[in-house]
């Protein structure tokens, strides 16, 4: 098997993952982890060679561009306490509590590297965060302030890395450099992320065709990211910004195509990604393997304990953070987000896992210093590394949705039935008022105007049945029984005309562009 087949394997597993992770009732992103692990203990299957530097800025944009999709920027807002406990002071302290313990106990570790080691395996990794939450039906509160941490906890740590690893190769550290760095990274990101969403917003605009809009989509994160990085600033932090950006202004209510489309294609590059990169994770696992050959017991224990200071101090911090954070929220009337019990703080504690961004920072570690000297202890800090992130990816990873159904930690669906319910009232509303407003300018038949106005009324009852009183959800349903049989019967003559249009490609002096584009239409007529 070459480098290649391996892809085209780890693309498959990516697709079946996801159903039978469902089956399974385990997250996707574990059992690709999982699939990893076994593929690098088969001895056909090639050790992959992917420069360590090209890991973050090819898996990272279109992941998070992906995860910015089902958030927004007001929920951001609306969250922005809790989500800077987690993921910029817990990222802090996470990482002085790893530097700490790694460098007593791992001889001859100097601390500049063990901050590096801090910085590698503090951020939880986003892609798995969002992946677990959003399949155990947990609450949207905590889904938000998941997803917040898991997005924003990357650039607090990618940026911390470099500064130690800085302070390594060059033998030197300046904490107001390290200060300056830091505001300027986020600086230059925002600049960036904002100047690039609204040019990429304008260019939309012009583009017009969605297909083409689709397609600047899966550049702009990439062009984002690049061009932050060559200007010391966040790529991560640009990518968000130009994320959130246009998920609040490129596409209008009307823009349906571009928005059903569009949709549909980043959750295919979603689920492939996601795969591939968790993959990745499991096959680098011969790496960690190789390094510990002669020293097991000793490694193992090192890496023990760094996995013991990762989940303790996440579950220390979190029980004062929830507190304060509630004790803040009952004094000022806001809309935030926050745990509600003991138990959903369990919850998102034993969500801390690791992933893609930890993987890419320890392979990132260079090889040498400056005055040319090997670089202090990296296969340990690989191997530590490694450990971490097996022990909370796929221990965590495994057991969380055990843990959530023990705790009985579920979404309130009766809020979500009600804010629903909310929506189709607004919506049936807004589409009377632009009927009336339609009727004071044109002259509209009685029998027309009526059946308009029953109509404005099934845009609200289609989204939550429970809108109507019982006579009209009675009525209501007999009309899409009716309209059901209606579609049935149009869906079967439908089908008998695509068939006779594609039996039609195979005749002799059949064009198969206008065959295409007749198929083409009789396609969008099926789903209208």
């Amino acid at each position: 098997m070459n480098q290649l087949a391996l892809l085209f394997v780890l693309l498959l597993g990516a697709v079946v993952s996801v159903p039978l992770g469902d089956k399974m009732r385990l997250p996707a992103p574990v059992l690709m982890t999982l699939a990893g692990i076994v593929l690098a203990l088969l001895p056909f299957v090639p050790n992959i060679d992917i420069p360590p530097e090209l890991i973050l800025p090819v898996v990272l944009p279109p992941l998070l561009y992906a995860s910015v999709q089902r958030t927004s920027w007001r929920q951001f807002a609306a969250n922005l306490r809790p989500i800077l406990l987690l993921a910029v002071a817990l990222v802090f302290v996470t990482m002085a509590a790893v530097a700490f313990v790694a460098h007593a106990i791992v001889p001859g570790l100097p601390l500049a590297a063990a901050l590096a080691l801090g910085a590698l395996v503090a951020p939880p990794d986003p892609v798995a965060a969002t992946a677990v939450a959003g399949q155990l039906g947990l609450p949207r509160r905590l889904v938000s302030i998941l997803e917040g941490e898991g997005l924003f906890n990357d650039v607090t740590a990618i940026v911390l890395y470099h500064v130690a690893i800085a302070a390594v190769v060059s033998g030197s550290f300046s904490l107001p450099h390290a200060a300056f760095e830091l505001v300027l990274s986020a600086v230059v990101a925002l600049a960036v992320g904002l100047g690039l969403g609204w040019a990429a917003n304008k260019l939309m605009g012009l583009l017009g065709d969605p297909t083409l809009q689709i397609g600047l989509t899966l550049l702009v994160p990439y062009v984002s990211y690049v061009i932050a990085e060559a200007l010391k600033g966040s790529g991560v932090l640009a990518v968000l910004v130009t994320a959130l950006f246009l998920a609040e202004y490129a596409l209008g209510a009307d823009d349906v195509t571009a928005r059903l489309a569009g949709n549909t294609f980043w959750e295919i590059v979603d689920t492939l990604v996601t795969g591939v990169a968790f993959g990745l994770i499991g096959l680098e696992l011969h790496n960690a393997i190789r390094t510990a050959q002669g020293h097991w017991s000793e490694m193992l224990g090192w890496a023990g304990a760094i996995v013991a200071v990762v989940v303790i101090v996440r579950l220390l911090w979190l029980l004062p953070a929830t507190w304060l954070t509630k004790r803040l929220h009952a004094r000022r009337d806001v809309d935030e987000e926050i745990p509600t019990s003991l138990r959903e703080t369990v919850v998102m504690w034993w969500a801390g896992m690791r992933g893609v961004a930890s993987v890419a920072l320890a392979l990132a570690i260079p090889l040498k210093v400056d005055d040319g000297s090997p670089f202090p202890d990296r296969d340990e800090i690989i191997f530590i590394a490694f450990g971490v992130i097996m022990a909370t990816l796929v221990v965590q990873g495994l057991s969380l949705p055990w843990l959530v159904r023990k705790l009985n930690v579920r979404a309130d669906t009766d809020a979500e039935a009600a804010f629903e319910k909310e929506l189709a009232v607004r919506a049936t509303r807004a589409a009377r008022r632009r009927l009336k407003d339609i009727e004071e300018v044109e002259e509209l038949p009685e029998e027309i105007s009526e059946q308009l106005l029953r109509r404005a009324f099934e845009i609200g009852v289609r989204i939550s049945p429970d809108m109507g009183d019982d006579e009209r959800r009675e009525a209501h349903t007999q009309r899409i029984q009716r309209i059901k049989k209606v579609r049935r019967i149009q869906g079967e003559m439908l089908s008998a005309a695509r068939h006779e249009v594609l039996a039609a490609r195979s005749e002799p002096g059949a064009d198969p562009e206008v065959v295409d584009r007749v198929l083409r239409h009789l396609d969008v007529r099926s789903l209208r």
